[in-house]
């Protein structure tokens, strides 16, 4: 509770460092924020193009032309808030090093600044594609509404991990670069191009153990099939989350001094 007062009182700092990186982020462009849009714009197009045919008679209980489309957009945009947070995250001490040194602030305000920023770009391009559900009759209904908790479960599991791995990060700087092409690889191994179902039960058993795949398939059964989400089995991602979480405070919190000096 004293650290939450801590960071209200850096209110202030929170939000100007959110307005800053989110124009710095398209300073000196024509389009400025429109780049938020087109970037997952593209690659929802390029994979539409390429796996569309392959893709659209396998998602069982699907119909509809804008089917895949809609399919691919509940698990890349919100992959990509995923990708963001645990990325900034883990480079949110690095990045910050003079601030750190300099300037005596709550240093939990560095991932809620984090967070707030993701989920500022996240916020544009998923209301976007909100509207086109409801233009294209394909809104879930009450349904919708369930995905707040699920974006919940989401940011703490990223932000926990991100964290965590940014404490490390600071000691060991091949974490970042190792991180890097594991989130690649990760991204293939979650069913976010292709449908869980059409796997041999064997990859499918294993894949389930990537706590990705929950989060996705609470996506897909809300904004896909206008289906709640499987409690029970994000109620394990969510346990995850706040060991995560708890696990990023403790190693803040044990090798912040330590941290000062590397940085």
């Amino acid at each position: 509770m004293k650290a939450l007062k801590a960071v209200w009182g850096f209110r202030g700092f929170i939000l100007s460092s959110v307005k800053r990186e989110f124009q710095s982020r398209y300073s000196n462009s024509v389009l400025g924020a429109t780049w938020t849009v087109l970037n997952p714009l593209a690659m929802i197009f390029i994979y539409t193009l390429i796996f569309s045919q392959v893709m659209r008679a396998k998602l069982p209980g699907v119909d509809g032309s804008f089917a895949y489309s809609i399919y691919l957009c509940s698990g890349l945009l919100t992959w990509g808030l995923f990708s963001e947070i645990t990325v900034r995250a883990l480079n949110v001490f690095t990045e910050h090093s003079n601030l750190i040194k300099k300037m005596n602030f709550p240093r939990l305000c560095l991932p809620v600044i984090v967070v707030a920023t993701a989920l500022l770009n996240f916020t544009i391009v998923f209301g976007i594609f909100t509207i086109f559900l409801v233009v294209s009759g394909n809104f879930p209904g009450a349904a919708y509404f369930s995905i707040f908790p699920v974006i919940a479960v989401q940011i703490a599991f990223a932000i926990g991990l991100g964290i965590s791995l940014g404490v490390i990060n600071v000691f060991f700087r091949d974490v970042g670069h190792f991180f890097g092409i594991c989130l690649q690889f990760w991204f293939w191994l979650t069913p976010i191009v292709y449908s869980a179902k059409i796997l041999p039960e064997q990859a499918r058993s294993i894949i389930e153990f990537n706590p990705m795949t929950s989060i996705m398939a609470a996506y897909q059964n809300v904004l896909v099939l206008g289906e709640w989400p499987d409690w029970q089995r994000l109620s394990i991602v969510a346990l995850l989350s706040a060991v995560l979480c708890a696990t990023a405070v403790h190693l803040f919190r044990k090798h912040s001094g330590d941290m000062v000096d590397e940085l």
